[in-house]
């Protein structure tokens, strides 16, 4: 037995089994994990600063914060789908979870059979399974022990309600009828699904906020004007009709979310089971748009998160300031269940937040987390190789290492189709007209900021930049701050092992090269 299953094997001996913790004491927890869903809702609107918040209305999710507590520094570990979930699920830096660290595995893994520390990282629903939990899943959602797990399926293009709109040809109200019956039956089946005084885990993905969605369905579906967003876009999306419309219909599919979200607090009002459910909101990927999804910029890596919970929560109402991670999920959830998170685990338990009194900063330790990313598409580069980042987020700067500055981060450009491995570039307007402008004097600086070839390190001043236009790594002004971030990152790396220190990820077996290189032959580059 290895090292890591020895500790494994270990902490799983010391957690209690199911029963030691009396099922009154430990509460439901329903977890939503929103597709590619960003920072957006109203609770996230600034007055003391214009965004795309503005000009929404979310009061299910709004109210979850309102009777929770609303976190304000949440940050996805990596915006890439699988990596994310794989995080989340393990209570580990993505780099840590093996083949999972990159979204679509080479050829090789499945005919090679290979040693992979990630399938040795113990899951938080297994633990619950076993602690006398009933876990459900329900869409996409994360990676849960089919053998203990029960899937609660739905009909599958309901949650995407834009294209279920159009595909019925149906209006808004016909459309949310066909989804709530959906929702409602989801949750009452979960109820359903457990013994008497069985507490239970579900975790519901609904996909919407995920490309593609019906064009022009902000507007006609939802009625978000999309000149409503003047002067809100982030400063590095051009203010033009086409990217207006684009982020309308983004936002359409939230507030299609938020009504999923009501329909499914009602639900458990009726059984009697919400003041013992512990709701949690997020989402697992930033906003699907340039400079979003994928990356370690703030439309990429900042989340949301709120978390009701009239049971645990000491004063309701709060928000808070402190840094937090999608990886602190796992060990939350142990905990609430009486269990002691695995010592393998790097997050750490929010539960200590959750039970203060106090708002704004709470835990001075918490004032940074650590993102990053490997490989998001496999034929982005034609030999399949990732583009690697890692990056430490405070209150005031923005650190970025790029380990390949040589290599596209956004994929190589191709004729008329901007960069080949963006996935943002599936039916958004945003990217098409930033393609078709690409070489006007006023639109290439931005277009070359989002998809050209980027410096070993970036440094973001967030008080001047808030949107990280401006890279001051090479200001000498900053070269202290760089060096601390720098190091404070490096040391993280250095602890936790991560594979890219020795560019164990550009080797086989995580990378051949091979099928990516034959599928991009051919390929005629700009």
């Amino acid at each position: 037995m290895n090292r890591q299953l020895a500790i494994i094997s270990a902490t799983l001996c010391l957690l209690p089994v199911a029963g030691s913790v009396q099922a009154a004491e430990r509460p439901n927890i329903l977890f939503l994990l929103g597709d590619d869903w960003g920072r957006n809702a109203s609770c996230y609107s600034d007055p003391a600063r214009p965004s795309v918040n503005d000009v929404i209305q979310t009061p299910n999710i709004d109210r979850v914060a309102r009777e929770g507590v609303l976190f304000r520094h949440a940050f996805m570990g990596v915006s890439s789908c699988a990596p994310s979930r794989a995080s989340m699920a393990s209570g580990c830096y993505f780099w840590r979870c093996g083949t999972q660290a990159f979204l679509q595995p080479d050829p090789s893994w499945e005919k090679n059979q290979i040693p992979d520390p990630g399938l040795t990282l113990p899951r938080f629903g297994q633990l619950l399974a076993q602690a006398g939990y009933a876990t459900t899943f329900s869409g996409k959602t994360l990676e849960l022990d089919k053998k203990l797990s029960k899937s609660i399926r739905m009909e599958g293009d309901a949650l995407r309600f834009s294209l279920y709109a159009k595909k019925k040809r149906l209006n808004r109200e016909e459309t949310a009828k066909v989804v709530e019956q959906t929702v409602r039956e989801m949750m009452q089946k979960v109820l359903a699904n457990r013994q008497p005084g069985q507490p239970f885990f579900h975790v519901i993905g609904p996909v919407g906020p995920h490309r593609p969605f019906a064009v022009g369905s902000g507007k006609t579906l939802w009625g978000i004007e999309p000149d409503a967003l003047k002067g809100k876009l982030p400063a590095y999306i051009p203010d033009v009709p086409e990217a207006r419309a684009d982020f309308a219909d983004t936002l359409g599919e939230v507030l299609a979310l938020d009504l999923e979200v009501g329909w499914m607090l009602d639900e458990l009002q009726k059984a009697g089971a919400l003041d013992n459910t512990m709701v949690v909101l997020t989402g697992d990927n930033g906003v699907n748009m340039p400079r979003g999804k994928t990356h370690c910029y703030d439309l990429a890596v900042r989340a949301p998160l709120m978390i009701r919970w009239p049971a645990g929560i000491a004063k309701p109402g709060r928000v808070v300031d402190d840094f937090v991670g999608q990886i602190d999920l796992a060990p939350t959830w142990l905990e609430a269940a009486g269990l002691t998170p695995p010592a393998v685990m790097d997050g750490r338990s929010l539960l200590p937040l959750l039970k203060s009194e106090k708002s704004g900063l709470i835990d001075p330790a918490r004032d940074h987390v650590i993102v990053g990313r490997e490989r998001h598409e496999a034929l982005t580069r034609p030999d399949g190789m990732p583009y690697p980042m890692r990056a430490i987020r405070t209150t005031d700067f923005l650190y970025i290492r790029n380990f390949k500055p040589d290599r596209w981060p956004s994929g190589e450009p191709y004729d008329d189709l901007g960069p080949k491995g963006d996935p943002n570039s599936q039916g958004s307007g945003t990217v098409a007209w930033l393609v078709e402008h690409r070489n006007e004097p006023a639109t290439k600086p931005v277009y070359e900021l989002i998809y050209g070839k980027r410096p070993g390190e970036e440094l973001y001043d967030l008080r001047k930049d808030p949107d990280q236009m401006g890279n001051v790594a090479g200001d000498p002004a900053y070269a202290v701050t760089k060096q601390e971030l720098a190091a404070r990152l490096m040391a993280v790396l250095e602890k936790t092992k991560d594979p890219r220190l020795t560019d164990a990820f550009d080797k086989p077996p995580y990378v051949t090269g091979t099928a990516a290189a034959k599928k991009a032959k051919g390929k005629k580059k700009r």
